[in-house]
């Protein structure tokens, strides 16, 4: 992929503005209630950082550790969580971040499981949207970007584990 020309999408600029708003947005919805935001790692990391330090009210965060690609540009379709919400979530109302819905399937099956630990209340945000993948019926509560059907990476999305450090979205291009 190093020989191939990289195609910005979203530029730190664009991704840093775009999450100040959403957390404006998210702060308004979530004022006064109990927050407990969940990023899924480890795509959302970044994005989960930089939105949680948007918010201005009230919240805890948890991380859970979530898996259905491998190493491939393509969901596997099965998701397998590698590391389980670490607190007691029962009655919260929970944001999950993600860096991207795709098929949706992670998204759906996480809105799930914290649902049955009893949460009050789930909502999901994420970074990008790609809803021509989609294979459930989701769409994202707060989204900061909808993109076409393109394999991106930089922002917390990689390719076999690297490119995650990139600070903008891109995808490649042949030269």
């Amino acid at each position: 992929m190093e020989n191939k020309k990289r195609n910005i999408l979203f530029t730190e600029d664009q991704i840093k503005t775009r999450t100040a708003e959403i957390g404006k947005i998210i702060t308004e919805d979530f004022k006064g209630k109990k927050l407990y935001v969940l990023p899924l790692l480890r795509g959302s990391f970044i994005f989960g950082a930089d939105l949680f330090r948007e918010l201005d009210c009230k919240a805890k965060v948890g991380f859970m550790t979530t898996s259905s690609y491998g190493d491939s540009e393509t969901s596997t379709g099965t998701i397998e969580i590698i590391n389980d919400i670490p607190d007691d979530i029962k009655g919260w109302d929970v944001l999950i971040v993600d860096d991207i819905v795709d098929t949706g399937t992670t998204m759906d099956y996480v809105i799930n499981h914290v649902k049955n630990l009893g949460a009050a209340s789930v909502k999901s945000c994420v970074l990008l949207d790609k809803p021509s993948r989609r294979k459930v019926d989701i769409k994202p509560d707060y989204c900061c970007f909808e993109i076409e059907d393109l394999f991106v990476v930089g922002y917390g999305l990689d390719y076999e584990g690297f490119y995650r450090n990139i600070p903008y979205v891109f995808n490649w291009q042949d030269n």
